[in-house]
């Protein structure tokens, strides 16, 4: 989760609380919405998605913009909706290298809450794979590889992919986004090993 030559637009992430409070499943979901909507979006739209009710899902809104994560979006039309939206398209977490156990324990719990979501879709593409067309089922690729790379060889090609996906992302693409598209997850990581 962490970043080589972070891009400036991304929101950095290294303080622990701020991890904790994005550590919970529901606000991950609320989060991904969120960030996949021009225009925000109500507690009542979020609570649909995560599956809570909207009372529940403003307290988290709530949790959420207290540490900058999320903010209050400009009215639809409806002055009594509060619409809410995330400030920056994306973000990375880092605690640091010299983090101490409190903010490593912290960014360990959202790096595994990243991955039980990860799981989640990949469970749920797996019950679902044999009713989707053709088109989509045969560009969906599930990849593991092992690299030979230097420290500076790892920096290059993060910012070779993260450059690939960035005119992807559903913020940029929101106002015309062609025919037949769909929210695709992509999870991207790379972890030297022992």
């Amino acid at each position: 989760m962490t970043e080589a030559r972070p891009d400036p637009r991304r929101m950095a992430i290294s303080d622990p609380q701020v991890m904790r409070a994005l550590a919970h499943p529901a606000r991950i979901a609320i989060m991904e919405y969120l960030n996949s909507r021009a225009d925000g979006g109500t507690a009542t739209e979020c609570a649909e998605v995560v599956g809570l009710s909207p009372s529940a899902t403003s307290y988290h809104l709530r949790a959420l913009a207290k540490f900058g994560l999320v903010e209050q979006a400009p009215s639809r039309g409806d002055a009594r909706e509060r619409v809410w939206r995330v400030p920056s398209a994306s973000w990375f977490v880092d605690a640091g290298r010299d983090a101490g156990p409190a903010a490593r324990a912290a960014e360990q719990a959202l790096m595994e809450a990243h991955a039980v979501r990860a799981m989640e879709r990949i469970r749920d593409w797996s019950r679902r794979a044999g009713d989707e067309p053709a088109e989509w089922y045969d560009q969906t690729l599930f990849s593991d590889a092992l690299l030979l790379l230097t420290a500076e060889e790892l920096a290059e090609l993060n910012e070779a992919v993260l450059a690939l996906l960035r005119p992807y992302h559903p913020r940029r693409r929101h106002g015309d986004p062609p025919p037949g598209a769909r929210t695709v997850a992509v999870q991207y990581l790379t972890v030297p090993l022992a």
